[in-house]
Formats: structure tokens, sequence, C-alpha cells
């Protein structure tokens, strides 16, 4: 298994991942290989708009890209 190492992380971030961790009975490694499994598993925003678009032109309309990212945003 390879290794990551991840720098220059501010303390108010180790000790917030710290106590998510021990929330759930987990060592830090343990909970954060849980946790970059799951976010390497899930879609990232350009997969998901590359979806909706797909989509949109199988089903012959709905919302453009521009009006979708701008209700996501807020806008």
């Amino acid at each position: 298994m390879r290794h990551v190492q991840i720098r220059d992380l501010e303390p108010e971030t180790i000790n917030a991942l710290r106590g998510h961790a021990a929330a759930e009975n987990l060592s830090m490694a343990q909970f954060l290989r849980r946790e970059l499994r799951r976010l390497a598993s899930t879609a990232g925003a350009a997969e998901l708009l590359g979806r909706a678009d797909d989509r949109r032109e199988r089903m012959g309309g709905g919302i453009d890209r521009e009006r979708f990212v701008a209700a996501i945003e807020g806008g």
C-alpha cells in the first residue's frame, strides 16, 4: 500500500478530524482511510455535470448547464 502525507493542515482541522475519529472509536488513520475511500468513490462536479448534459440530450431538453450551475450556486 502507498503512503500519503499531507502537510500544513491547520491545528483546528486536525483537532476536528481527531474528534470525528474518536466519536466513531476509530484511529485517525482508520477514519482518514475510510473517508478518502468514500471521497475517491464519489463523482466529482465535472462528472455530474457531464451526466446531466448527457441525460438532457437523451431526453430532448431540460435545464441547460448554466442555469443548473446557477441554481446549485444559489444564483
